[in-house]
């Protein structure tokens, strides 16, 4: 069978030559393979498309997806959401009284299979024109282990829960307090109960005012305070520092001992901590996706890293993400690129205190904290965005800077912004940045029309492209699914070495963190009072510190050598504790 996308953002027919259809075989025999919308966009036949690829390839907007799968796979078509658009085949199983986990990349269906499961999309099963019809699905589903599923949804008789991807939507759909959105869903008694869990703030603000991590655990809230038989979480710790994302998960594995749980997360520490199966979603991102067959959590991590899905023969990318037992940490033997003496600075009524230190020569420094602790305030005092109250910076040095907080530029597409970088070098953007950064289908859509994801891999790209000491990046992986966030880890330390730069890199997801730094800025403090910043420390006593004060202990996968959350209590966790040792044992 044959896969045939447009990609509706990329399609530009008003700056091409229609070299899809002018270059199409088919086409030039006469056969109507493509034809037009009104609104002048291609309409591609896929019974009558001979798979050669030539319109891919001369499309200059990369708006075209042709993909060839095995025969058979199309009864195996969960939904489709247009002629030449993305569609899901097969479909993960909720588990009762268990934490189910989805891991794939964005664009390849993980929201669309939990918005099926929700009942919120009823399957078309591959039909587009025909909304979905329950008594077709449950007949197509008849026999298989969802065929219950789908009926009780048929039926109303279950209750379902779900927390959406997209929280900074919630103000816009309810208009009063955190507190007076809780108290809606359930009783005082149980809403004070959550709200202790979770460590809330700004319940009587209005949720206009709320940060995202204040949203995200609103809406995680207020999804734990329904009564269901089924709950979904997408993308739960988007936004939320590390500590934070420990109490989502404990609050995510203790729901999940009575009820059945789905969850979507690209932080794979949290992932591999809160599920007790996964399904892996595969295929081609935003034209089409595969669930697998369920997989034990740890076994379906490994094999995400190794590229290689061996239970259904699938590549699922070229290359191996290696962790190393003992990674070998460069840069502290060489000359201090940047020092500072105490710092102290006001904004507002929060202060910062940043104990003296430096960077060196070729280092990538990792920073970690609590949201709201000071970390993208010391980032630009670093920059020279802000000036301290206390001390003096010594920065006599070309700094390269990527905000936590990326705004488009109007009216300019991503390749203008790239080779408008001062000292531009098209040779390094297309090796090292643009084919591993994934960005080469987008050099010409412009930056208003990119997502979250998008926008933060070209603001990676920006800041890397630019001649530079010292690199500084804040919260590079916020946006982007497992697989880019370990390839842009991957990217960053290269272009460090490439050009024997430095980087301080501000992120809360652990394996990040673990992969791509030498040592690590350790922040604490009172959120939004007061933040403390010490370090740099080595490695293996940073994280010691950090962890310390979680009380969390991290060992490492034998096979894979990837951080695993100890669970609480394990005889492992208590172990290392008493030794000290919360940042791998040896």
């Amino acid at each position: 069978m044959r896969v045939a996308v447009l990609h509706e953002d990329r399609c530009q027919p008003k700056r091409c030559m229609n070299e899809c259809y002018n270059f199409c075989p088919p086409v030039r025999n006469d056969v109507e393979v493509i034809t037009w919308r009104k609104d002048e966009k291609p309409l591609i036949s896929e019974p009558l498309c001979i798979g050669c690829g030539i319109c891919v390839h001369k499309c200059p907007h990369d708006a075209l997806t042709i993909v060839n799968l095995p025969e058979g796979d199309e009864r195996e078509t969960a939904h489709r959401y247009g002629q030449n658009d993305f569609r899901l085949f097969r479909l993960p199983m909720p588990k009762e009284r268990r934490v189910v986990g989805l891991l794939g990349a964005n664009g390849t269906g993980k929201t669309t299979a939990i918005s099926l499961l929700a009942g919120e999309l009823v399957p078309n099963l591959g039909d587009w024109e025909q909304p979905g019809d329950w008594p077709v699905v449950l007949e197509h589903f008849a026999g298989t282990s969802l065929h219950a599923h789908f009926t009780a949804l048929a039926d109303d008789s279950i209750r379902v829960a779900l927390k959406p991807q997209y929280v900074d939507q919630i103000p816009k759909r309810f208009k009063g307090t955190l507190r007076e959105l809780l108290t809606k869903v359930a009783d005082a008694e149980r809403v004070t109960e959550v709200i202790d869990e979770l460590r809330l703030t700004g319940l009587d603000q209005p949720l206009a005012k709320l940060s995202g991590g204040e949203l995200q655990k609103g809406a995680i809230a207020a999804t734990l305070l329904k009564e269901a038989e089924l709950y979904f979480f997408d993308e739960p710790s988007s936004y939320l520092d590390i500590e934070q994302r420990l109490l989502v998960a404990q609050c995510i594995s203790t729901l999940g001992a009575e009820k059945s749980v789905v969850v979507i997360e690209h932080d794979l520490a949290i992932l591999d901590h809160v599920t007790e199966q996964l399904h892996l979603l595969y295929g081609e991102p935003n034209a089409y996706g595969i669930v697998s067959q369920p997989l034990g959590v740890r076994h379906g991590i490994n094999s995400w890293l190794d590229g290689e899905l061996r239970e259904e023969n699938v590549r699922l990318r070229d290359d191996r993400i290696e962790f190393l037992a003992h990674p070998p940490r460069t840069g502290w033997d060489t000359e201090p690129l940047v020092s500072w003496p105490k710092l102290e600075k006001q904004r507002g009524n929060f202060t910062l205190t940043a104990a003296a230190g430096e960077i060196r020569q070729g280092q990538v420094l990792g920073v970690v904290g609590g949201n709201a602790t000071g970390k993208t305030t010391f980032v630009q005092l670093l920059a020279g965005a802000l000036e301290p109250d206390a001390g003096v910076i010594n920065r006599e040095l070309a700094i390269s800077y990527k905000p936590q907080y990326i705004m488009p530029q109007a009216d300019l597409r991503v390749g203008e912004l790239l080779r408008a970088v001062e000292g531009f070098d098209e040779h390094y953007l297309n090796v090292e940045l643009l084919q591993p950064l994934g960005l080469e289908p987008l050099m010409e859509q412009d930056l208003e029309s990119l997502s979250g994801g998008e926008l933060q891999r070209v603001a990676i790209a920006e800041c890397l492209l630019r001649e530079a000491d010292l690199y500084l990046l804040d919260e590079p992986s916020a946006y982007l699914d497992a697989n880019q966030r370990m390839i842009t880890a991957r990217t960053i330390r290269r272009c460090m070495e490439r050009r024997i730069s430095s980087a301080l890199v501000v992120d809360h997801d652990v394996y990040f963190i673990d992969y791509i730094s030498d040592g690590l800025l350790c922040f604490s403090g009172t959120p939004g009072e007061h933040g403390l910043a010490e370090g740099p420390f080595r490695m293996r006593k940073g994280m010691n510190r950090f962890l310390k004060r979680l009380g969390v202990t991290f060992r490492r996968d034998r096979n894979t050598h990837r951080p695993r959350i100890n669970k609480h209590g394990s005889r492992l966790d208590r172990e290392q504790k008493a030794a000290g040792e919360f940042y791998y044992p040896g």
